[in-house]
Protein backbone atom coordinates (compact mmCIF):
# COMPACT_ATOMS: atom_id res chain seq x y z
CA UNK A 1 0.00 0.00 0.00
CA UNK A 2 1.06 3.27 -1.02
CA UNK A 3 -0.10 6.82 0.67
CA UNK A 4 0.55 9.82 -1.99
CA UNK A 5 0.20 13.23 -0.86
CA UNK A 6 -0.83 15.59 -3.76
CA UNK A 7 -2.11 12.94 -5.72
CA UNK A 8 -4.05 14.76 -7.81
CA UNK A 9 -1.84 17.68 -8.84
CA UNK A 10 0.34 17.78 -11.77
CA UNK A 11 2.71 15.46 -11.11
CA UNK A 12 0.72 13.00 -8.85
CA UNK A 13 -1.85 12.84 -11.48
CA UNK A 14 1.43 11.36 -13.62
CA UNK A 15 2.91 9.21 -10.77
CA UNK A 16 -0.35 7.10 -9.48
CA UNK A 17 -1.01 5.07 -12.77
CA UNK A 18 2.29 3.89 -13.12
CA UNK A 19 2.39 2.93 -9.47
CA UNK A 20 -1.28 1.10 -10.01
CA UNK A 21 0.37 -0.01 -13.32
CA UNK A 22 3.03 -1.58 -11.35
CA UNK A 23 0.51 -3.57 -9.03
CA UNK A 24 0.64 -1.38 -6.30
CA UNK A 25 -2.48 -0.16 -4.01
CA UNK A 26 -2.77 3.30 -4.06
CA UNK A 27 -4.51 6.00 -1.41
CA UNK A 28 -4.44 9.28 -2.07
CA UNK A 29 -5.17 11.88 0.75
CA UNK A 30 -6.99 14.68 -0.21
CA UNK A 31 -9.43 17.24 1.23
CA UNK A 32 -12.03 14.96 0.79
CA UNK A 33 -12.88 11.05 1.20
CA UNK A 34 -14.56 10.30 -2.27
CA UNK A 35 -14.94 7.39 -5.23
CA UNK A 36 -13.66 8.47 -8.22
CA UNK A 37 -13.93 5.17 -10.14
CA UNK A 38 -10.30 4.82 -10.90
CA UNK A 39 -9.17 2.24 -8.13
CA UNK A 40 -7.66 4.32 -5.92
CA UNK A 41 -8.85 4.82 -2.35
CA UNK A 42 -8.89 8.53 -1.09
CA UNK A 43 -9.12 9.66 2.26
CA UNK A 44 -9.62 13.06 3.74
CA UNK A 45 -6.74 14.64 5.53
CA UNK A 46 -5.52 17.94 6.45
CA UNK A 47 -1.68 18.00 6.68
CA UNK A 48 -1.56 21.31 8.15
CA UNK A 49 -3.11 20.32 11.48
CA UNK A 50 -2.61 16.91 11.03
CA UNK A 51 -6.38 15.99 11.30
CA UNK A 52 -6.65 12.35 9.38
CA UNK A 53 -3.39 11.76 9.32
CA UNK A 54 -3.30 8.40 11.69
CA UNK A 55 -6.04 7.27 9.67
CA UNK A 56 -4.74 8.02 6.33
CA UNK A 57 -1.42 6.04 7.34
CA UNK A 58 -3.01 2.80 9.00
CA UNK A 59 -1.70 -0.08 6.65
CA UNK A 60 0.79 2.05 4.53
CA UNK A 61 3.87 0.35 3.56
CA UNK A 62 5.22 3.52 1.75
CA UNK A 63 4.87 7.25 1.42
CA UNK A 64 5.27 9.73 -0.88
CA UNK A 65 5.24 13.30 -0.17
CA UNK A 66 4.04 15.51 -3.42
CA UNK A 67 1.78 17.71 -1.66
CA UNK A 68 3.25 21.61 -1.37
CA UNK A 69 2.03 24.63 -1.44
CA UNK A 70 3.41 28.17 -1.12
CA UNK A 71 3.50 28.63 2.40
CA UNK A 72 3.26 25.66 5.11
CA UNK A 73 5.14 23.01 3.65
CA UNK A 74 7.65 22.33 6.85
CA UNK A 75 4.52 22.27 9.05
CA UNK A 76 2.59 19.86 7.09
CA UNK A 77 5.54 17.77 6.24
CA UNK A 78 6.38 17.32 9.73
CA UNK A 79 3.36 16.68 10.75
CA UNK A 80 3.56 13.64 7.98
CA UNK A 81 6.80 12.45 9.42
CA UNK A 82 5.47 12.20 13.06
CA UNK A 83 2.93 10.19 11.98
CA UNK A 84 4.69 8.01 9.70
CA UNK A 85 7.07 7.34 12.16
CA UNK A 86 3.84 6.17 14.36
CA UNK A 87 2.67 3.71 11.76
CA UNK A 88 6.25 2.30 11.30
CA UNK A 89 6.17 3.02 7.62
CA UNK A 90 9.33 1.29 5.79
CA UNK A 91 9.66 4.12 2.97
CA UNK A 92 9.34 8.16 2.62
CA UNK A 93 9.49 9.84 -0.44
CA UNK A 94 10.16 13.13 -0.81
CA UNK A 95 10.30 15.74 -3.75
CA UNK A 96 12.06 18.91 -3.08
CA UNK A 97 13.43 21.45 -5.27
CA UNK A 98 16.72 22.29 -6.50
CA UNK A 99 18.78 24.79 -4.62
CA UNK A 100 16.41 24.64 -1.77
CA UNK A 101 19.64 25.06 -0.04
CA UNK A 102 20.76 28.26 -1.86
CA UNK A 103 17.77 30.87 -2.39
CA UNK A 104 17.22 33.14 0.55
CA UNK A 105 13.20 33.38 -0.40
CA UNK A 106 10.78 31.97 1.72
CA UNK A 107 9.42 29.69 -0.44
CA UNK A 108 12.91 27.70 -0.62
CA UNK A 109 12.69 28.45 3.53
CA UNK A 110 9.56 26.55 3.70
CA UNK A 111 10.60 23.53 1.34
CA UNK A 112 14.33 23.45 2.66
CA UNK A 113 12.30 23.20 6.35
CA UNK A 114 9.99 20.13 4.75
CA UNK A 115 13.19 18.37 3.63
CA UNK A 116 14.72 18.92 6.74
CA UNK A 117 11.81 16.95 8.30
CA UNK A 118 12.14 14.23 5.88
CA UNK A 119 15.46 13.93 6.27
CA UNK A 120 15.84 14.07 10.12
CA UNK A 121 13.28 11.09 10.70
CA UNK A 122 13.66 7.28 11.37
CA UNK A 123 11.26 6.37 8.37
CA UNK A 124 13.89 4.97 5.75
CA UNK A 125 13.76 8.25 3.38
CA UNK A 126 14.71 9.10 -0.48
CA UNK A 127 14.34 12.66 -1.14
CA UNK A 128 14.54 13.70 -4.85
CA UNK A 129 15.64 17.60 -5.37
CA UNK A 130 13.56 18.57 -8.79
CA UNK A 131 13.89 21.79 -11.55
CA UNK A 132 11.19 23.80 -12.18
CA UNK A 133 8.51 22.33 -14.19
CA UNK A 134 7.59 22.83 -17.63
CA UNK A 135 3.98 23.95 -16.79
CA UNK A 136 5.38 26.25 -14.10
CA UNK A 137 8.10 28.20 -16.09
CA UNK A 138 4.93 28.50 -18.62
CA UNK A 139 2.62 29.53 -15.91
CA UNK A 140 5.19 32.06 -15.25
CA UNK A 141 5.54 33.54 -18.39
CA UNK A 142 1.70 33.39 -19.48
CA UNK A 143 1.65 35.50 -16.18
CA UNK A 144 4.16 37.64 -17.22
CA UNK A 145 2.93 38.39 -20.29
CA UNK A 146 -0.66 39.80 -19.12
CA UNK A 147 0.95 42.99 -17.83
CA UNK A 148 1.34 45.38 -20.80
CA UNK A 149 5.17 45.71 -20.86
CA UNK A 150 7.08 42.43 -19.96
CA UNK A 151 9.34 42.74 -17.51
CA UNK A 152 12.82 40.23 -17.82
CA UNK A 153 14.90 39.90 -14.78
CA UNK A 154 18.27 39.58 -16.20
CA UNK A 155 20.53 36.70 -14.92
CA UNK A 156 17.93 34.20 -14.16
CA UNK A 157 18.17 31.01 -16.13
CA UNK A 158 16.61 27.38 -15.15
CA UNK A 159 16.81 23.79 -16.39
CA UNK A 160 12.74 23.31 -17.15
CA UNK A 161 11.91 19.50 -16.62
CA UNK A 162 9.26 17.72 -17.79
CA UNK A 163 6.67 15.90 -15.37
CA UNK A 164 6.63 12.80 -17.26
CA UNK A 165 10.24 12.47 -16.54
CA UNK A 166 9.41 13.62 -13.05
CA UNK A 167 6.74 10.90 -12.79
CA UNK A 168 8.89 8.29 -13.98
CA UNK A 169 11.85 9.29 -11.61
CA UNK A 170 9.75 9.20 -8.48
CA UNK A 171 7.88 6.13 -9.66
CA UNK A 172 11.43 4.28 -9.85
CA UNK A 173 12.42 5.67 -7.00
CA UNK A 174 9.00 4.42 -5.04
CA UNK A 175 9.63 1.42 -5.77
CA UNK A 176 12.80 0.94 -4.84
CA UNK A 177 14.76 0.45 -1.60
CA UNK A 178 15.37 3.96 0.52
CA UNK A 179 18.64 5.52 -0.64
CA UNK A 180 18.87 9.27 0.84
CA UNK A 181 19.36 12.09 -1.00
CA UNK A 182 19.61 11.26 -4.59
CA UNK A 183 21.07 12.63 -7.76
CA UNK A 184 18.90 15.84 -9.10
CA UNK A 185 16.30 15.85 -11.80
CA UNK A 186 16.71 18.40 -14.55
CA UNK A 187 15.64 19.41 -17.56
CA UNK A 188 17.98 18.81 -20.95
CA UNK A 189 18.79 22.48 -21.64
CA UNK A 190 19.43 25.80 -19.23
CA UNK A 191 17.38 29.06 -20.55
CA UNK A 192 17.05 32.10 -19.00
CA UNK A 193 13.85 33.65 -18.85
CA UNK A 194 13.78 35.90 -21.60
CA UNK A 195 14.16 32.99 -23.95
CA UNK A 196 11.38 31.15 -22.33
CA UNK A 197 9.50 34.69 -22.45
CA UNK A 198 10.13 34.66 -26.08
CA UNK A 199 8.80 31.22 -26.60
CA UNK A 200 5.84 32.08 -24.99
CA UNK A 201 5.13 35.10 -26.72
CA UNK A 202 5.56 33.50 -30.01
CA UNK A 203 3.74 30.26 -29.61
CA UNK A 204 0.79 32.22 -28.13
CA UNK A 205 0.99 34.81 -31.00
CA UNK A 206 1.29 37.48 -28.68
CA UNK A 207 3.49 40.51 -28.53
CA UNK A 208 4.95 42.76 -25.72
CA UNK A 209 7.62 45.22 -24.86
CA UNK A 210 10.32 43.49 -22.96
CA UNK A 211 11.85 45.76 -19.77
CA UNK A 212 15.33 44.16 -18.29
CA UNK A 213 15.34 44.40 -14.31
CA UNK A 214 17.79 43.43 -11.71
CA UNK A 215 16.80 40.96 -9.02
CA UNK A 216 18.14 42.75 -6.03
CA UNK A 217 20.02 41.44 -2.83
CA UNK A 218 21.45 37.79 -1.59
CA UNK A 219 18.68 36.33 -4.07
CA UNK A 220 20.00 37.85 -7.68
CA UNK A 221 23.21 37.34 -6.46
CA UNK A 222 22.86 33.70 -6.50
CA UNK A 223 20.57 33.37 -9.19
CA UNK A 224 22.90 35.55 -11.59
CA UNK A 225 26.39 32.96 -10.66
CA UNK A 226 24.05 30.12 -11.28
CA UNK A 227 23.34 28.85 -7.73
CA UNK A 228 20.26 27.21 -8.75
CA UNK A 229 21.16 25.15 -11.49
CA UNK A 230 22.53 21.65 -11.54
CA UNK A 231 25.18 21.61 -14.03
CA UNK A 232 26.96 18.27 -12.61
CA UNK A 233 25.76 15.53 -11.29
CA UNK A 234 22.72 15.55 -12.17
CA UNK A 235 19.65 12.64 -13.71
CA UNK A 236 18.83 14.50 -16.88
CA UNK A 237 15.07 14.39 -18.36
CA UNK A 238 14.12 13.21 -22.12
CA UNK A 239 11.40 15.55 -23.16
CA UNK A 240 12.21 18.91 -24.02
CA UNK A 241 11.13 22.52 -23.32
CA UNK A 242 10.26 22.94 -27.27
CA UNK A 243 8.03 19.65 -27.33
CA UNK A 244 6.09 21.22 -24.26
CA UNK A 245 5.86 24.40 -25.79
CA UNK A 246 4.70 22.67 -29.59
CA UNK A 247 2.52 20.71 -27.32
CA UNK A 248 0.22 23.68 -26.30
CA UNK A 249 -0.66 24.82 -29.59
Amino acid sequence: MILVTGGTGTIGRRVVPLLQAAGSKIRVVSRHADDRGDGVEYQAVDLLTGEGLDRALDGVDIVLHLAGGPKGDEIGTRNLVAAAERAKVGHLVHISVTAVDQLPLTYFRSKLGAEQAVRGSSVPWTVLRVAQLHDFAWNAVRTMAKLPVLPVPGGLRFQPVDSRDVAERLAELTLGEPQGLVPDLVGPKVYSLAELARDYLRTTRKHRLSLPIRVPGKAGKVYRAGGNLTLTGATVGTHTWEEFVAAQV
